[in-house]
């Protein structure tokens, strides 16, 4: 029995699904006899965290299936790290190929690849949609650049470097898993985030569920915003023929009513090919605010969103929060770096002489004071690990020189990082490890949610092209913008509304 269970923007498709896994626990079915499978690492641990609290496992013994389809390829397949293809390994076959290659890597968290080289990005890509290599190379519309014989013959040569070394990739792998004749049963299978699994996953997901009782495959089609990595959506619309049944959840927790959710259903309406589903809102109304420059939007409060595209269409928002002394976190580092947070915030304690430091905490802080730690004493070799000093026993004993405010006393900052921390404090602003504003890319984003977002409009020129062939994957995209909003949205103009995505 195979049932599709579709969960829009925050209607808790998660918690739907470990309420199933509990059912089958109730049931006497062993965790073991579960598989739990989902698109990304963070998810599937997400999960596994949930249902070890909820009934009482072990994450790492009893919950062993609950991983991506990767992980789970490389442990039934008895693989080491060792005989897997690292970004060394493929620069390495770059010198030998005579092409540069910077980076090169199959991602742990999700499988995809990420390469600056565009030739291994194209036979990944081919491999995952189970194309013929020039096939592909023939279907594609904006890969001029590309020599179609380099093409083959690379591919070629990274085949025979592969065999010579030993190694394997991750497409590799579910190729390799596919092949096998002997599969693991399951009294019940769960495929979640199934809008964005490629044609090779799918062929995975088949060959599990065949020795699977139930099979339950969860995801959001108007979701999928991984076409660029090879995912197929499609496949997973098409599943409507051959399941048992297909159910909606169709309250969302996240996205409230009035302008907001009416912007969200515009946008996914232009999807052609696509589930039909609809969901309630929350009852509570959500703000719509549009802005035509970035200048205009106060940030000042609350915890916000910013959503692009691209990167570097953040360039502006983050000049703006330098500017306003608004702290914030852009690809994951903190506008404030962590390890100068943390000496910072331990010197104005420290220098006040009410409390002792360890010797870490003091090497860490003596790292930023320059000539304020006199020769000899500035990496805190005089210190003793077993230790806690007051601020006076360093400046007796230890080469401390100063007690004054931190841009008095610490040396090694520029005058632009000096300006902005002291434009936050004066601000009030909190600078702690979570920053409030979180800035990203609408795919780094996917499965976030804040109470403001603010989604920027442009779009690159390869997008462009993109929407003039293949419009539903923007559509798509700025749908799963507009819906991590909880309760303001906030849309802010293209510099060029010739190259943008208009909401």
């Amino acid at each position: 029995m195979k049932t599709i269970i579709l969960g829009p923007p925050g209607t808790g498709k998660t918690t739907t699904l470990l309420n199933l896994v509990d059912q089958f626990i109730q049931q006497g079915i062993r965790p073991k006899q579960i598989g739990y499978f989902s698109f990304t690492r963070k998810a599937a641990r997400e999960a596994a965290t949930r249902a070890a609290e909820k009934f009482g496992l072990d994450a790492e013994k009893d919950l062993e299936n609950f991983r991506t389809l990767h992980s789970y390829a490389f442990s039934r397949l008895a693989m080491s790290k060792e005989k897997m293809m690292t970004a060394e390994n493929y620069r390495e076959f770059g010198k030998l190929v005579g092409i540069p290659i910077k980076t090169g890597k199959h991602s742990e968290d999700d499988g995809t690849f990420n390469s600056d080289n565009e030739y291994l990005t194209i036979m990944n890509t081919a491999r995952v949609k189970r194309m013929d290599l020039l096939e592909y190379y023939d279907s594609r519309q904006n890969i001029l650049d590309i020599e179609r014989d380099t093409l083959y013959l690379l591919s070629e040569e990274l085949k025979r470097y592969k065999k010579e070394k030993g190694l394997k990739d991750f497409t590799d792998l579910l190729e390799d898993f596919i092949a096998q004749e002997t599969k693991q049963s399951f009294e019940a299978l769960f495929i979640d985030e199934a809008q964005d699994l490629s044609l090779i996953q799918w062929e995975m997901v088949r060959s599990l569920w065949v020795n699977a009782k139930k099979t339950y495959i969860a995801g959001d089609d108007d979701q999928a915003i991984f076409k660029w990595a090879g995912a197929d959506v499609d496949h997973f619309i098409a599943l409507k023929e051959e399941v048992n049944d297909i159910k909606v959840l169709d309250q969302s927790y996240r996205i409230p009513g009035g302008p907001i959710h009416e912007l969200s259903q515009k946008i996914i309406s232009k999807v052609q090919n696509r589930f039909n589903k609809d969901y309630k809102p929350r009852t509570e109304h959500g703000i719509l605010r549009r802005y035509s420059d970035v200048t205009q939007v106060n940030m000042s409060e609350g915890n916000w969103l910013v959503l692009s595209s691209a990167n570097h269409f953040l360039d502006d928002v983050k000049d703006l929060c330098e500017l306003q002394g608004w702290y914030y976190q852009h690809k994951g580092s903190n506008s404030v770096p962590l390890k100068l947070l943390i000496a910072l915030n331990n010197w104005e304690k420290w220098r006040k002489g009410d409390i002792a430091l360890g010797t870490i905490e003091i090497k860490n802080i003596y790292e930023y004071l320059g000539d304020r730690v006199l020769p000899g004493f500035r990496k805190g070799k005089t210190l003793h690990s077993d230790k806690k000093y007051l601020i006076r026993d360093c400046r007796a004993e230890h080469g401390l020189v100063t007690t004054d405010v931190w841009y008095e006393a610490f040396d090694g900052l520029d005058t632009i990082t000096e300006n902005y921390i002291r434009n936050m404090r004066a601000n009030g602003e909190q600078i702690n490890k979570n920053p409030r504003i979180i800035m990203s890319t609408i795919h780094g984003a996917k499965g976030g949610e804040a109470d403001k977002v603010l989604l920027m409009q442009d779009i690159t020129n390869a997008a462009l092209e993109t929407m003039s062939y293949d419009p539903d994957e923007l559509h798509r995209l700025f749908y799963t913008g507009a819906t991590r909003a909880k309760r303001e949205l906030h849309v802010l103009d293209p510099k060029n509304f010739d190259r943008a995505y208009i909401l």
